[in-house]
Protein backbone atom coordinates (compact mmCIF):
# COMPACT_ATOMS: atom_id res chain seq x y z
CA UNK A 1 0.00 0.00 0.00
CA UNK A 2 1.33 3.23 -0.74
CA UNK A 3 2.18 5.54 2.23
CA UNK A 4 -0.09 8.00 1.32
CA UNK A 5 -2.92 5.55 1.93
CA UNK A 6 -1.77 4.35 4.79
CA UNK A 7 -1.50 7.59 6.69
CA UNK A 8 -4.79 8.36 5.36
CA UNK A 9 -6.29 5.01 6.78
CA UNK A 10 -4.56 5.46 10.30
CA UNK A 11 -6.27 9.08 9.84
CA UNK A 12 -9.83 7.62 9.49
CA UNK A 13 -8.93 4.94 12.06
CA UNK A 14 -8.40 8.26 14.30
CA UNK A 15 -11.57 10.69 13.17
CA UNK A 16 -13.90 6.46 13.97
CA UNK A 17 -12.32 5.99 17.42
CA UNK A 18 -12.01 10.01 18.51
CA UNK A 19 -15.25 11.44 17.56
CA UNK A 20 -15.71 15.00 18.41
CA UNK A 21 -12.30 15.84 19.17
CA UNK A 22 -11.22 18.71 16.59
CA UNK A 23 -8.09 19.68 18.18
CA UNK A 24 -6.84 15.85 18.24
CA UNK A 25 -7.72 15.36 14.77
CA UNK A 26 -6.09 18.33 13.64
CA UNK A 27 -2.25 17.34 15.30
CA UNK A 28 -2.83 14.19 14.19
CA UNK A 29 -3.21 14.92 10.68
CA UNK A 30 -0.86 17.66 10.55
CA UNK A 31 2.07 14.83 11.33
CA UNK A 32 0.64 12.17 9.02
CA UNK A 33 0.57 14.48 6.47
CA UNK A 34 4.66 14.70 6.44
CA UNK A 35 5.45 11.43 6.92
CA UNK A 36 4.67 9.73 3.77
CA UNK A 37 8.33 10.05 2.57
CA UNK A 38 9.59 8.29 5.93
CA UNK A 39 6.98 5.07 5.90
CA UNK A 40 8.29 4.65 1.79
CA UNK A 41 11.77 4.50 3.23
CA UNK A 42 11.18 2.55 6.03
CA UNK A 43 8.41 -0.09 5.02
CA UNK A 44 9.22 -2.48 8.36
CA UNK A 45 6.80 0.85 10.42
CA UNK A 46 3.61 -0.36 8.14
CA UNK A 47 4.58 -3.93 8.89
CA UNK A 48 4.46 -3.23 12.70
CA UNK A 49 1.67 -0.77 13.06
CA UNK A 50 3.86 1.86 14.09
CA UNK A 51 1.29 4.47 13.46
CA UNK A 52 -1.39 2.94 14.48
CA UNK A 53 0.13 2.55 17.57
CA UNK A 54 1.82 6.24 17.70
CA UNK A 55 -2.28 7.59 17.94
CA UNK A 56 -3.23 5.53 20.41
CA UNK A 57 -2.81 6.62 24.00
CA UNK A 58 -1.12 3.81 26.13
CA UNK A 59 -3.83 4.85 28.59
CA UNK A 60 -6.69 7.59 29.05
CA UNK A 61 -7.29 8.41 32.54
CA UNK A 62 -10.62 10.20 33.29
CA UNK A 63 -11.72 10.77 36.90
CA UNK A 64 -14.26 13.24 39.15
CA UNK A 65 -12.69 16.01 41.35
CA UNK A 66 -14.84 16.63 43.97
CA UNK A 67 -14.50 19.49 46.18
CA UNK A 68 -15.79 22.61 48.53
CA UNK A 69 -15.54 26.18 48.26
CA UNK A 70 -15.02 28.66 51.18
CA UNK A 71 -18.78 29.10 51.41
CA UNK A 72 -19.04 25.24 52.37
CA UNK A 73 -20.83 24.36 48.56
CA UNK A 74 -19.47 21.33 47.26
CA UNK A 75 -18.75 20.99 43.23
CA UNK A 76 -17.37 18.31 40.76
CA UNK A 77 -14.58 18.44 38.20
CA UNK A 78 -13.54 16.45 35.32
CA UNK A 79 -9.76 14.91 35.80
CA UNK A 80 -7.66 13.76 32.82
CA UNK A 81 -4.32 12.21 32.72
CA UNK A 82 -3.40 10.95 29.26
CA UNK A 83 -0.07 8.85 29.24
CA UNK A 84 0.20 8.38 25.77
CA UNK A 85 3.90 7.00 24.70
CA UNK A 86 6.51 6.00 26.94
CA UNK A 87 8.66 4.52 24.20
CA UNK A 88 11.89 7.05 25.11
CA UNK A 89 11.08 7.22 28.71
CA UNK A 90 8.31 7.79 31.26
CA UNK A 91 5.44 9.97 30.59
CA UNK A 92 6.28 13.72 30.68
CA UNK A 93 3.55 16.70 30.01
CA UNK A 94 1.92 19.33 31.88
CA UNK A 95 -1.19 19.49 33.59
CA UNK A 96 -4.22 22.04 32.22
CA UNK A 97 -6.69 23.55 34.47
CA UNK A 98 -9.14 25.56 32.40
CA UNK A 99 -13.09 25.63 31.62
CA UNK A 100 -11.92 24.22 27.61
CA UNK A 101 -10.42 20.94 29.32
CA UNK A 102 -12.20 18.01 27.70
CA UNK A 103 -10.50 14.57 26.53
CA UNK A 104 -9.58 16.07 23.03
CA UNK A 105 -7.97 18.95 24.29
CA UNK A 106 -5.58 16.62 26.06
CA UNK A 107 -5.02 14.13 23.78
CA UNK A 108 -3.74 16.68 21.36
CA UNK A 109 -1.42 18.17 23.65
CA UNK A 110 -0.69 14.93 25.03
CA UNK A 111 0.17 13.72 21.26
CA UNK A 112 2.17 16.95 20.07
CA UNK A 113 4.25 15.97 23.81
CA UNK A 114 5.35 12.31 22.20
CA UNK A 115 7.46 14.38 19.26
CA UNK A 116 8.24 17.64 20.88
CA UNK A 117 9.86 15.58 23.83
CA UNK A 118 11.39 13.35 21.21
CA UNK A 119 12.99 16.52 19.70
CA UNK A 120 14.85 17.09 23.38
CA UNK A 121 16.70 14.52 23.27
CA UNK A 122 15.81 13.92 26.74
CA UNK A 123 14.82 10.34 27.71
CA UNK A 124 11.34 11.05 28.23
CA UNK A 125 7.93 9.77 26.67
CA UNK A 126 4.83 12.01 26.17
CA UNK A 127 1.56 12.64 28.38
CA UNK A 128 -0.71 15.19 29.47
CA UNK A 129 -3.48 16.23 31.72
CA UNK A 130 -5.92 18.46 33.29
CA UNK A 131 -9.31 19.53 34.77
CA UNK A 132 -12.29 20.97 33.43
CA UNK A 133 -12.10 23.27 36.40
CA UNK A 134 -11.13 27.67 36.69
CA UNK A 135 -8.84 28.63 39.13
CA UNK A 136 -9.44 32.27 38.33
CA UNK A 137 -11.26 33.82 40.93
CA UNK A 138 -10.81 30.75 43.34
CA UNK A 139 -9.14 31.51 46.90
CA UNK A 140 -5.43 30.07 47.80
CA UNK A 141 -7.83 27.54 49.97
CA UNK A 142 -10.43 26.81 47.07
CA UNK A 143 -7.61 26.23 44.97
CA UNK A 144 -5.77 24.40 47.22
CA UNK A 145 -8.66 22.10 48.41
CA UNK A 146 -9.11 21.46 44.61
CA UNK A 147 -5.27 20.48 43.80
CA UNK A 148 -5.58 17.92 46.94
CA UNK A 149 -8.52 16.10 45.66
CA UNK A 150 -7.16 16.10 42.12
CA UNK A 151 -3.57 14.33 43.12
CA UNK A 152 -6.01 11.95 45.51
CA UNK A 153 -6.92 9.87 42.64
CA UNK A 154 -3.89 10.79 40.47
CA UNK A 155 -0.81 9.84 42.70
CA UNK A 156 -1.69 6.19 41.93
CA UNK A 157 -0.80 6.86 38.18
CA UNK A 158 2.51 8.93 38.57
CA UNK A 159 5.58 8.52 39.82
CA UNK A 160 9.63 9.81 39.17
CA UNK A 161 10.15 6.79 36.84
CA UNK A 162 6.74 6.55 35.67
CA UNK A 163 4.99 9.97 34.84
CA UNK A 164 6.17 13.17 35.81
CA UNK A 165 3.70 15.94 35.53
CA UNK A 166 4.32 19.62 34.85
CA UNK A 167 2.53 22.96 34.83
CA UNK A 168 0.29 24.33 32.14
CA UNK A 169 -2.48 27.17 31.50
CA UNK A 170 -3.57 27.46 35.21
CA UNK A 171 -1.04 25.61 36.79
CA UNK A 172 1.95 27.73 38.27
CA UNK A 173 3.76 27.23 40.95
CA UNK A 174 1.23 27.49 43.39
CA UNK A 175 -0.84 24.59 41.88
CA UNK A 176 2.27 22.75 41.47
CA UNK A 177 2.94 23.27 44.96
CA UNK A 178 -0.20 22.00 46.79
CA UNK A 179 -0.46 18.85 44.08
CA UNK A 180 3.14 17.89 45.58
CA UNK A 181 2.39 18.24 49.17
CA UNK A 182 -0.74 16.20 48.39
CA UNK A 183 1.81 13.47 46.86
CA UNK A 184 4.21 13.93 49.39
CA UNK A 185 1.32 13.31 52.44
CA UNK A 186 -0.23 10.62 50.46
CA UNK A 187 3.49 8.33 49.34
CA UNK A 188 5.48 9.36 52.34
CA UNK A 189 8.08 10.27 50.08
CA UNK A 190 9.79 13.41 48.38
CA UNK A 191 10.93 12.77 45.00
CA UNK A 192 10.89 14.45 41.86
CA UNK A 193 7.29 13.36 40.33
CA UNK A 194 6.40 16.75 39.55
CA UNK A 195 8.19 19.42 37.85
CA UNK A 196 7.62 23.33 38.06
CA UNK A 197 8.22 23.10 42.05
CA UNK A 198 9.67 26.09 43.67
CA UNK A 199 13.30 26.94 43.65
CA UNK A 200 13.46 26.35 47.73
CA UNK A 201 11.98 22.88 47.16
CA UNK A 202 13.27 21.22 44.54
CA UNK A 203 12.85 23.55 41.20
CA UNK A 204 14.74 24.66 38.47
CA UNK A 205 16.16 28.48 38.13
CA UNK A 206 15.49 29.43 34.15
CA UNK A 207 12.28 27.21 34.32
CA UNK A 208 9.72 29.80 34.51
CA UNK A 209 11.63 31.90 31.56
CA UNK A 210 12.30 28.27 29.47
CA UNK A 211 9.85 28.35 26.84
CA UNK A 212 10.07 32.13 26.13
CA UNK A 213 13.45 31.96 25.97
CA UNK A 214 13.80 28.97 24.37
CA UNK A 215 11.22 30.14 21.78
CA UNK A 216 13.12 33.18 20.82
CA UNK A 217 16.94 31.49 20.31
CA UNK A 218 14.95 29.06 17.97
CA UNK A 219 14.33 31.80 16.36
CA UNK A 220 17.56 33.54 16.38
CA UNK A 221 19.19 30.25 15.10
CA UNK A 222 16.40 30.28 12.22
CA UNK A 223 17.15 33.54 11.17
CA UNK A 224 21.01 33.17 11.53
CA UNK A 225 20.73 30.30 8.80
CA UNK A 226 19.66 32.95 6.65
CA UNK A 227 22.32 35.30 6.95
CA UNK A 228 19.94 37.42 9.11
CA UNK A 229 19.47 38.02 13.60
CA UNK A 230 17.18 39.46 15.95
CA UNK A 231 18.84 42.51 16.31
CA UNK A 232 16.90 45.81 14.78
CA UNK A 233 13.67 43.63 14.15
CA UNK A 234 10.44 44.72 14.99
CA UNK A 235 8.64 41.82 16.93
CA UNK A 236 4.73 40.96 17.50
CA UNK A 237 3.90 38.66 20.27
CA UNK A 238 -0.07 37.30 21.16
CA UNK A 239 -0.42 36.46 24.58
CA UNK A 240 1.00 38.07 27.98
CA UNK A 241 1.81 34.90 30.78
CA UNK A 242 4.67 33.70 30.84
CA UNK A 243 5.72 32.67 27.29
CA UNK A 244 4.80 36.13 25.88
CA UNK A 245 6.74 37.60 28.57
CA UNK A 246 10.13 35.93 28.26
CA UNK A 247 10.28 35.56 25.02
CA UNK A 248 9.22 39.91 25.06
CA UNK A 249 12.88 39.49 27.48
CA UNK A 250 15.21 37.43 25.32
CA UNK A 251 13.97 39.66 21.80
CA UNK A 252 14.89 42.85 23.98
CA UNK A 253 18.17 40.95 25.49
CA UNK A 254 19.43 40.46 21.49
CA UNK A 255 18.46 43.83 20.07
CA UNK A 256 14.81 43.09 18.74
CA UNK A 257 11.84 45.53 19.28
CA UNK A 258 8.62 43.67 20.57
CA UNK A 259 5.43 46.07 19.67
CA UNK A 260 2.59 43.70 20.41
CA UNK A 261 1.38 41.78 23.35
CA UNK A 262 -2.16 40.65 24.32
CA UNK A 263 -4.42 38.59 26.15
CA UNK A 264 -8.51 37.62 26.09
CA UNK A 265 -9.57 41.03 26.39
CA UNK A 266 -7.45 42.71 23.58
CA UNK A 267 -4.13 43.38 22.55
CA UNK A 268 -2.01 46.29 23.06
CA UNK A 269 0.50 47.97 20.51
CA UNK A 270 3.30 49.92 21.04
CA UNK A 271 5.50 51.50 18.40
CA UNK A 272 8.40 52.73 20.83
CA UNK A 273 8.40 48.97 21.81
CA UNK A 274 6.98 47.59 24.66
CA UNK A 275 7.93 48.23 28.33
CA UNK A 276 8.14 45.05 29.90
CA UNK A 277 8.55 46.61 33.64
CA UNK A 278 4.88 47.94 33.44
CA UNK A 279 4.02 44.84 31.44
CA UNK A 280 5.48 42.32 34.26
CA UNK A 281 3.92 44.88 36.96
CA UNK A 282 0.31 44.84 35.62
CA UNK A 283 0.29 40.91 34.21
CA UNK A 284 2.74 39.22 37.25
CA UNK A 285 2.25 41.38 40.13
CA UNK A 286 -1.19 43.09 40.22
CA UNK A 287 -2.91 40.32 37.31
CA UNK A 288 -4.79 43.18 35.65
CA UNK A 289 -5.97 43.21 31.85
CA UNK A 290 -3.06 44.45 29.42
CA UNK A 291 -5.18 47.39 28.54
CA UNK A 292 -3.87 49.06 31.79
CA UNK A 293 -0.56 49.33 30.01
CA UNK A 294 -2.00 52.54 28.04
CA UNK A 295 -2.89 54.36 31.28
CA UNK A 296 0.87 54.80 31.75
CA UNK A 297 2.55 54.57 28.22
CA UNK A 298 0.40 57.20 26.02
CA UNK A 299 1.76 56.32 22.70
CA UNK A 300 0.36 52.97 23.13
CA UNK A 301 -2.82 51.86 21.65
CA UNK A 302 -5.53 49.35 22.83
CA UNK A 303 -7.81 47.47 20.87
CA UNK A 304 -10.28 45.08 21.85
CA UNK A 305 -10.52 42.71 18.74
CA UNK A 306 -7.38 40.23 19.33
CA UNK A 307 -7.27 38.97 16.06
CA UNK A 308 -6.56 42.42 14.85
CA UNK A 309 -3.08 41.45 16.35
CA UNK A 310 -1.61 40.02 13.42
CA UNK A 311 -2.86 43.05 10.78
CA UNK A 312 0.15 45.19 13.20
CA UNK A 313 2.84 45.35 10.72
CA UNK A 314 6.26 43.43 12.13
CA UNK A 315 9.20 41.55 10.96
CA UNK A 316 8.89 38.34 13.10
CA UNK A 317 5.56 36.91 14.41
CA UNK A 318 5.43 35.15 17.80
CA UNK A 319 2.15 33.72 18.19
CA UNK A 320 1.74 33.16 22.14
CA UNK A 321 -1.54 32.40 23.45
CA UNK A 322 -3.44 29.39 22.66
CA UNK A 323 -4.42 26.80 19.97
CA UNK A 324 -6.08 28.01 16.53
CA UNK A 325 -5.20 32.18 17.08
CA UNK A 326 -3.27 32.90 13.86
CA UNK A 327 -6.04 31.57 11.24
CA UNK A 328 -5.72 31.88 7.27
CA UNK A 329 -6.84 35.45 7.26
CA UNK A 330 -4.26 36.39 9.88
CA UNK A 331 -1.57 34.65 8.21
CA UNK A 332 -2.60 36.71 4.58
CA UNK A 333 -2.59 39.93 7.01
CA UNK A 334 1.03 39.19 8.11
CA UNK A 335 2.37 37.65 4.81
CA UNK A 336 0.87 41.01 2.74
CA UNK A 337 2.97 43.30 5.88
CA UNK A 338 6.33 41.89 4.91
CA UNK A 339 6.43 39.17 8.08
CA UNK A 340 9.68 36.93 7.71
CA UNK A 341 9.21 34.56 10.32
CA UNK A 342 7.03 32.91 12.63
CA UNK A 343 7.54 30.39 15.50
CA UNK A 344 4.76 29.12 17.70
CA UNK A 345 5.00 29.58 21.41
CA UNK A 346 1.77 28.38 22.41
CA UNK A 347 0.76 24.93 21.26
CA UNK A 348 -0.97 24.65 17.80
CA UNK A 349 -1.12 28.06 17.91
CA UNK A 350 -1.57 28.35 13.68
CA UNK A 351 -4.32 26.45 11.64
CA UNK A 352 -3.41 24.32 9.00
CA UNK A 353 -4.26 26.79 6.44
CA UNK A 354 -2.75 29.51 7.73
CA UNK A 355 0.56 27.03 8.05
CA UNK A 356 -0.35 26.02 4.77
CA UNK A 357 -0.01 30.43 3.20
CA UNK A 358 3.60 30.86 5.72
CA UNK A 359 5.08 27.40 3.54
CA UNK A 360 3.59 28.42 0.08
CA UNK A 361 5.01 32.49 0.71
CA UNK A 362 8.68 31.58 1.99
CA UNK A 363 7.76 32.48 5.74
CA UNK A 364 9.98 30.87 7.66
CA UNK A 365 7.92 28.85 9.97
CA UNK A 366 8.85 27.10 13.05
CA UNK A 367 6.02 24.60 14.68
CA UNK A 368 4.58 24.83 18.15
CA UNK A 369 6.77 21.15 19.30
CA UNK A 370 10.51 22.33 18.53
CA UNK A 371 9.98 26.38 18.51
CA UNK A 372 8.58 25.88 22.42
CA UNK A 373 10.51 22.91 23.64
CA UNK A 374 12.30 24.84 25.89
CA UNK A 375 9.82 24.87 28.69
CA UNK A 376 10.00 20.91 28.75
CA UNK A 377 13.53 20.79 28.21
CA UNK A 378 14.27 22.63 31.21
CA UNK A 379 11.63 20.20 33.08
CA UNK A 380 13.73 17.46 32.11
CA UNK A 381 16.61 19.59 33.46
CA UNK A 382 14.97 19.47 37.03
CA UNK A 383 14.42 16.50 36.39
CA UNK A 384 18.02 15.62 36.47
CA UNK A 385 18.91 17.99 39.63
CA UNK A 386 16.52 16.39 41.70
CA UNK A 387 17.98 12.97 41.06
CA UNK A 388 20.91 14.28 41.57
CA UNK A 389 20.03 16.36 45.00
CA UNK A 390 21.88 19.62 43.41
CA UNK A 391 20.62 22.56 42.01
CA UNK A 392 22.08 24.32 39.23
CA UNK A 393 22.68 28.28 38.59
CA UNK A 394 20.80 30.02 36.37
CA UNK A 395 23.77 30.72 33.71
CA UNK A 396 24.36 26.58 33.75
CA UNK A 397 20.20 25.94 33.58
CA UNK A 398 20.26 28.79 30.68
CA UNK A 399 23.19 26.87 28.77
CA UNK A 400 21.72 23.73 28.87
CA UNK A 401 18.79 25.13 27.06
CA UNK A 402 20.16 27.30 24.69
CA UNK A 403 22.57 23.69 23.53
CA UNK A 404 19.28 21.73 23.34
CA UNK A 405 17.30 24.66 21.30
CA UNK A 406 20.47 24.56 19.26
CA UNK A 407 20.67 20.89 18.65
CA UNK A 408 16.55 21.28 17.97
CA UNK A 409 17.26 23.22 14.83
CA UNK A 410 20.03 21.04 13.56
CA UNK A 411 18.02 17.94 13.54
CA UNK A 412 14.76 19.73 12.31
CA UNK A 413 16.45 21.20 9.42
CA UNK A 414 18.66 17.96 8.57
CA UNK A 415 15.76 15.73 8.75
CA UNK A 416 13.97 18.39 5.96
CA UNK A 417 17.16 18.39 3.94
CA UNK A 418 17.52 14.63 4.18
CA UNK A 419 14.12 13.92 3.30
CA UNK A 420 13.51 16.52 0.37
CA UNK A 421 11.67 19.14 1.61
CA UNK A 422 14.49 21.74 2.67
CA UNK A 423 13.16 25.06 5.01
CA UNK A 424 10.19 22.94 5.71
CA UNK A 425 10.68 22.85 9.69
CA UNK A 426 7.15 21.10 10.05
CA UNK A 427 7.85 18.65 8.17
CA UNK A 428 11.43 18.44 9.56
CA UNK A 429 9.81 18.63 13.01
CA UNK A 430 7.51 15.51 12.62
CA UNK A 431 10.30 13.50 11.00
CA UNK A 432 13.24 13.97 13.22
CA UNK A 433 10.54 13.45 16.34
CA UNK A 434 8.78 10.25 14.91
CA UNK A 435 11.96 8.79 14.04
CA UNK A 436 13.25 8.36 17.19
CA UNK A 437 9.82 6.89 18.76
CA UNK A 438 9.30 5.05 16.09
CA UNK A 439 12.56 2.74 16.53
CA UNK A 440 12.46 3.03 19.82
CA UNK A 441 9.10 1.21 19.23
CA UNK A 442 10.50 -1.01 17.54
CA UNK A 443 13.26 -2.47 19.56
CA UNK A 444 10.67 -2.72 22.34
CA UNK A 445 8.28 -5.24 20.37
CA UNK A 446 4.77 -4.99 20.75
CA UNK A 447 3.83 -2.86 23.21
Amino acid sequence: MAANNVTQAVYEQVLKRNPGEAEFHQAVKEVLDTLGPVIDKNPQYIKTGILERLVEPERQLIFRVPWQDDKGNFHVNRGFRVEFNSALGPYKGGIRFHPSVYLGIIKFLGFEQILKNSLTGLMIGGGKGGSDFNPKGKTDSEVMRFCQSFMTELFRHIGPNTDIPAGDIGVGTREIGFLFGQYKRICNEFTGVLTGKGIEWGGSLVRTEATGYGLVYMMDEVLKSNGKGIDGMNVSISGSGNVAIFATEKVQQLGGKVITLSDSSGFIYDPDGIDLDTVKQIKLIERKRIKEYVSTHKRAKYSEDCSGIWNVKCDIALPCATQNELDESAAEALVKNGCIAVAEGANMPTTLEGTEIFQNNNVLFVPAKAANAGGVAVSGLEMAQNSQRIPWTFEKAESELKIIMTTIYKSISQAAEEYGCPGNFVAGANIAGFIKVADAMLAQGLV
